[in-house]
Parts: C-alpha cells; structure tokens; sequence
C-alpha cells in the first residue's frame, strides 16, 4: 500500500479533463506470428502475418491517481492482413486468399474490435505498466482478453507496446491445413504490437 501511494504522489495533480489520443498507423506496427506443424512442417513455414488497417484511440486523465477513467478502442479491417516473409508472390497469394476465405471468412467479419474501459496500473512520470482487461470480437465472437502493455508519454505521443496469444478455436476459426494435413496451422497465434498515438487538441 505504502508504493501505491508513493506512485501516486509521484504523478502531477489531476486535470480536470480526459486527453485523447488517436492512433498514428503509419507510425506504428502491429504483427501476427503462426506456426506450422504436422509431418511436413519442416517443409512448410511458420507465417508472419501484418496487420495494415487499424484505427483507435486512447482516453485518460493526465495525473490522476487510478486509470479508472482510461478506455481504449481499437479497430482492425480482417482484409488488411499480409505475409510479411520473404516467400514467392504465388505462396503469398495463396496465403492471403486462405487468410481472407478460410480463417477470417472476411467477407462475413469485416472488423476485429478490442474495446476496453477497465484499466489498472502503476508508474509515474511519464512511464506507464498498465493491465487492460477488455474484450476483444473476432470472426464474430466475444471475448476476455487481458492485455499487459508498457506506455510511454511525452505530452503530445503516447507509445504503447506489449504482446500477446490467443487461440483460434476460441473465435470458431479452424486453423488451416495443407497437403492432406500434413502440415497445419497451430491453435495459437502470437500477436506483438508497438503503438504510437497523436494527441489531439
């Protein structure tokens, strides 16, 4: 109790509004990591999937003592996913099409959302450890994710980066196979992301 309050003192005193932030896409990147498996994995690779087109931002109070007013909202065009690898331009097209038809069914969920107005955390400065616990909707379903993320504030960007894995048979996607599956698509899916947000006056 007694570093809670030490961070807390830490911080400037509290403004009396929320600042926004808006997600910079340019300036920021946002990947998936599969991995094969199966007989034939080796023969296969393990794909590096680039998310291209998302929007969000970020609400807080600048100095207050909790983040219980912070609230995120991020979202994804499903179609906006590439293979990043060093692959022919067949496989990735292949890739891409498998990506759009078979697992994200893009033309049925054209949108991945991560809303969350539940925040905890610590720090002080212009340094931030948060824990977000929203939800995220994919391939049309709902749920919890918890998110650890390292955020970083200079009065006019906000940077945030963190890591996480979700499962697909979670959402009610069956990860794809080839050759007579041989070689397959693991559950997991690893997803890194480093954010930058423009203050917005």
């Amino acid at each position: 109790m007694e570093k809670e309050n030490a961070v807390h003192l830490a911080r400037p005193l509290m403004e009396d509004t929320a600042v926004r932030y808006v997600i910079d896409t340019q300036g920021s990147t946002f990947t998936v990591q599969a991995f094969s498996k199966g007989l034939l994995s080796a023969f296969g690779h393990d794909p590096k999937i680039a998310i291209r087109d998302f929007k969000g931002d970020v609400e807080f109070i600048p100095g207050a003592a909790t983040f219980d007013d912070a609230k995120l909202s991020v979202t994804i065009q499903s179609a906006s996913l590439d293979d990043i690898d060093d692959i022919s331009e067949a496989d990735r097209a292949d890739i891409q099409r498998r990506i759009q038809e078979e697992v994200l069914e893009t033309d049925r969920y054209p949108q991945i959302t991560y809303e969350c107005s539940r925040v905890t955390g610590s720090g002080s400065g212009d340094r931030f450890w948060l824990a977000l616990n929203g939800e995220l909707t994919l391939h049309g379903v709902t749920r919890s994710l918890p998110l650890s993320v390292r955020v970083v504030v200079d009065g006019s960007s906000l940077r945030a980066s963190g890591a996480f894995s979700i499962l697909q048979s979670d959402f009610g996607i069956a990860p794809v196979s080839a050759v007579g599956g041989a070689i397959r698509v693991k559950d997991e899916l690893k997803c890194a992301f480093d954010i930058i947000a423009r203050k917005q006056e």
